[in-house]
């Protein structure tokens, strides 16, 4: 018995008290062995990475509990585009120019939106992550949640072939919980694919070359459509009568067409500085928050992290590098943001009285928007497709009426 507590500790203090024995991990580790070799992977790499492997439960948490209240967006601006993280990016301006200058003329993405994305990814290089990246792969792909193993599989596979490249060494493959690594945090799928040796060391090493990181970014950027001379939006002025119904995504116009058409332009009244380039209006409060124009740029954003939340800072933190002043208008702080409970109980209420959001996910897409935005027509509200407490509540009592007269 002594000896079997001598062993889990020492378990415990290799590993961390989230791992453990698992047998059925085991026999997984050895299918994805056979598959990695038929990719190529080598036995001995293959060893490095899985010899004494344990699945990590705190990484499985972490994909399977999703924070309950999710933060309002200019909570997470506030944060995100803060005074500490401007004068940081500023000073890394000056620090990196010259390396800034060469990234630049290569790729042609102006140098603030990649100081933006490296001090929203990892604090400029602060903070990377501790976590054993080839760990976290191996337990997500294993027993992560269904629909993602096929993702997190391939994740892991990419990793390997990194390693065995040589461009990263084992010592180094640490980064998030979900297995991003280096200063701008790219998954092992996007350094295989995407990385570059801009320092000419022989390894496109993204956790410890800066030059590798922020042009491997710009790359990316470039192969995700990013477009020269073009800036990711801006804030706009909309008029009193304004539909609330062109607010959306699907709704693409050049600029001089909203301009001319609906009498829209920058908040400052100067003219929208689209050019003939698609755009859409984002209200990313609905209407009682600011409104913003934005430019076929901002999409390529997204392609580095979907939310939109996180493409706006990174807009933002860019122009406020570039020495534009922040946004004008308030935001609706006395709103409070819906939790996943309550988005999803929200979808269920405008299926039940008749909105159909094809699905309950909790998360406000385009067929949930769609759904509000009708219902909101109905009752009279604007249709912004934003969803809020009032209307949670006010679908409530629809759906307690409608109850009743169905009873009746």
């Amino acid at each position: 018995m002594r000896a079997i507590a001598i062993v889990s500790l020492l378990t415990i203090m290799l590993f961390g008290y989230s791992a453990v024995t698992d047998e059925r991990f085991t026999r997984w580790q050895a299918d994805f062995r056979q598959a990695a070799r038929a990719q190529g992977i080598r036995p001995d790499v293959l060893h490095t990475v899985f010899n004494g492997l344990l699945p990590n439960r705190k990484v499985l948490r972490l994909e399977a509990h999703q924070p309950e209240f999710t933060r309002a967006i200019w909570d997470y601006l506030e944060q995100t585009v803060s005074v500490e993280r401007i004068a940081a990016g500023r000073q890394r301006l000056l620090q990196y120019r010259k390396l800034l200058d060469a990234v630049v003329a290569e790729y042609g993405v102006p140098r603030e939106y990649l100081v933006a994305i490296w001090g929203m990814e990892s604090s400029f290089g602060e903070h990377t992550g501790d976590y054993n990246i080839m760990r976290s792969l191996a337990t997500l792909a294993y027993s992560g949640r269904e629909p993602r193993r096929a993702f997190w599989s391939e994740q892991l596979l990419a990793g390997l072939h990194i390693l065995q490249q040589g461009d990263v060494a084992p010592s180094d493959l640490r980064g998030s919980w979900a297995g991003a690594l280096g200063h701008t945090q790219f998954m092992p799928t996007t350094l295989r694919d995407y990385a570059v040796d801009f320092d000419g060391d022989g390894r496109r090493d993204l956790k410890n070359s800066i030059p590798d990181a922020l042009a491997s970014t710009a790359n990316y950027l470039v192969a995700s459509g990013w477009q020269r001379g073009q800036r990711w939006g801006e804030a706009v002025t909309l008029p009193a009568d304004f539909d609330w119904h062109l607010a959306d995504p699907q709704v693409q116009k050049t600029a001089p067409q909203w301009a001319a058409h609906y009498a829209i332009t920058q908040q400052q009244g100067a003219p929208l500085s689209g050019g003939e380039a698609a755009s859409y209006i984002l209200l990313p409060a609905g209407h009682r928050g600011p409104a913003f124009m934005v430019y076929p740029n901002f999409q390529v954003i997204r392609r580095y992290n979907n939310a939109v939340s996180y493409a706006l800072a990174v807009g933002q933190l860019a122009d406020r590098l570039r020495g534009e002043q922040v946004i004008a208008s308030p935001w609706p702080k006395d709103e409070q943001a819906l939790s996943h409970a309550e988005r999803s109980e929200l979808q269920e209420l405008l299926s039940a009285v008749g909105y159909s959001t094809a699905g309950v996910d909790g998360k406000i897409g385009p067929n949930t928007r769609s759904a509000l935005r009708r219902w909101q027509s109905a009752v009279g509200r604007p249709a912004d497709g934003y969803a809020t407490v009032e209307h949670l509540e006010l679908l409530r009592r629809q759906a307690v009426l409608k109850t009743e007269t169905e009873v009746e």
